[in-house]
């Protein structure tokens, strides 16, 4: 009974050995991290912030900007104030003119005899100068003249439009008539031979106070106080987008008009029917920072010789910008039967193009006439 005992208590404990080790190798063994746990990605480190670029700041026009050239250099009692429109003599008879160098935009339209005419406009009524030889108003002159909200200066018109011109409601100054003692005949001119159509002049200098004592609206239309044209930045000389143009000769008829590039002021100085066109108090040659070709149809109206000029372009109008070396081939366009409208100077897809600030010569011409270099 002994023996039997003690050989079972020795079979016991052998049997209990082996899971014993089982489990305690089982219980030391240190538990492993889940799969997902081990292989979930860290988040990437953040990366800087950009810096935002500073917007440049809004370009601040001077408030004497003069609208006609966009360059500001209108006197203080000339800011808000209409221009003035002053009809001049342009063949070469009546060379040399005074008065134009300080015209801040001019115009070129050929009259009878395809001989033409200018319209010099002055964005500082408080600063016209006395101005020589004046010649009478042609229809689409003041046509033009209006969309610039301008005083308008003449000496006769073309009688066959006088209806036209009246409807017209300019503020309209006719040496024919001296108001305020404006006009005169020059008498250095008279004795050195000029014909008497070439001797008037209409001394602007005595301007501003005049239509002030006559209680003249001198403010311009709420509609037209911003500029005339759409100009580049301030400190902006920009080569429009085209060829290379160092001179453009335009064909009117009777006269040529010749612009020549002159690259160290930037400017394009003018000839008269192949002779430099100067400004007979100063002796400088004219010099404009843009060249404006606008091409219309012309027509002959009448036995005298008389013109219609389509003033306002559209569909079929082209032209040409000038300035800074290069040209630009343009569309342009004046809202038919609205004299108060505006030149718009466009590119191909109708877009209104941007113009350097300066002096600008238009010329309105015949289709065809314009040779550039």
């Amino acid at each position: 009974m002994k023996k039997k005992l003690a050989v079972f208590l020795i079979m016991a404990l052998a049997g209990l050995a082996v899971p014993g080790c089982s489990c305690s190798k089982q219980e030391e063994e240190p538990a492993k991290p889940a799969a997902a746990e081990a292989d979930e990605p860290k988040d990437p480190p953040a990366e800087p912030e950009e810096e935002a670029e500073p917007e440049e700041p809004e370009e601040v026009i001077p408030e004497n900007e003069n609208l006609l050239t966009g360059v500001p250099d209108l006197s203080d009692g000339a800011i808000g104030k209409r221009p003035v429109a002053v009809m001049v003599n342009n063949i070469p008879a009546a060379m040399p003119q005074y008065g134009v160098e300080e015209a801040d935009l001019i115009f070129e339209i050929p009259v009878e005899g395809d001989q033409t005419r200018f319209m010099a406009l002055y964005g500082d009524y408080t600063k016209v100068p006395k101005v020589c030889a004046i010649r009478s108003c042609r229809a689409y002159f003041p046509a033009i003249s209006q969309g610039f909200d301008a005083f308008y200066v003449n000496w006769g018109i073309d009688e066959s439009m006088g209806d036209y011109i009246a409807a017209l409601g300019l503020d309209q100054y006719d040496g024919m008539y001296n108001p305020g003692g404006l006009f005169g005949r020059d008498q250095d001119r008279l004795n050195s031979g000029y014909a008497l159509e070439h001797t008037a002049y209409f001394d602007g200098t005595k301007f501003a106070s005049y239509v002030q004592s006559q209680g003249t609206r001198t403010d311009l239309r709420e509609n037209m106080t911003d500029p005339a044209f759409q100009f580049n930045g301030l400190e902006e000389q920009i080569r429009p987008d085209g060829d290379s143009c160092s001179q453009v000769d335009i064909d009117f008829g009777a006269q040529t008009a010749s612009l020549k590039y002159d690259e160290q002021s930037g400017t394009y100085r003018k000839e008269n029917s192949g002779k430099p066109q100067v400004d007979g108090r100063t002796g400088n040659q004219l010099a404009f920072t843009n060249v404006i070709v606008l091409e219309t149809t012309i027509r002959v109206r009448d036995e005298v010789g008389h013109k219609d000029v389509d003033w306002s372009g559209g569909d079929n109008a082209k032209g040409y910008y000038i300035s800074n070396g290069g040209v630009q081939e343009i569309r342009w366009y004046k809202e038919a039967n609205n004299e108060l409208d505006r030149i718009h100077l466009c590119d191909g897809n109708w877009n209104e193009i941007s113009i350097n600030r300066g002096k600008t010569y238009i010329a309105i011409n015949y289709p065809g006439q314009t040779q550039m270099k």
